[in-house]
């Protein structure tokens, strides 16, 4: 069985799943789910691309959106129920601090084969090389794939 340590932000969308699922073809895989929402902290940086990716009501209202955000468990929740639906196996963590300790650790742990990092774009992260994926691939060793997630 192929081991995956899947990164997230947010719950996946059923494009999202198709895609970690298939990735492999026909070889089975597991998947262990770190989901680490952004917070209060990447308002800023998450104003900036959604302006560079020409959502501009979407920067404007950043701050309200954060406050109507579904609980970080209850994405997590979903994710793994849309993964064992989809006919893998699924489990997950919430990350609330250090996520690529973390995620380095769980690499380990689980002797897994690649991490697959799917987020929104985050343009300015990319731009300094400081997004989860630029970051994941100087600590974990083994393949990291960066994925953008689909819009729900």
């Amino acid at each position: 069985m192929f081991t995956t340590v899947l990164m997230i932000e947010k719950a996946l969308s059923d494009a999202d799943v198709e895609l970690v699922t298939n990735l492999h073809g026909e070889e089975q895989v597991s998947f262990v789910v770190l989901m680490q929402p952004r917070g209060r902290q990447d308002e800023l940086l998450r104003a900036l691309d959604d302006v560079a990716l020409g959502r501009l009501e979407e920067a404007v209202h950043e701050r309200e959106e954060d406050s109507t955000a579904t609980p970080a468990d209850q994405a997590l929740e979903h994710t793994v129920a849309q993964l064992r639906a989809a006919g893998s196996e699924a489990v997950g963590h919430v990350v609330a601090d250090n996520p690529l300790g973390i995620l380095r650790t769980v690499v380990e742990d689980t002797k897994a084969d690649e991490v697959i990092v799917l987020t929104s774009p985050h343009f300015v992260e990319e731009f300094f090389h400081r997004d989860w994926a630029s970051r994941a691939r100087h600590k974990v060793g083994v393949p990291v794939l960066k994925l953008f997630a689909h819009d729900v």
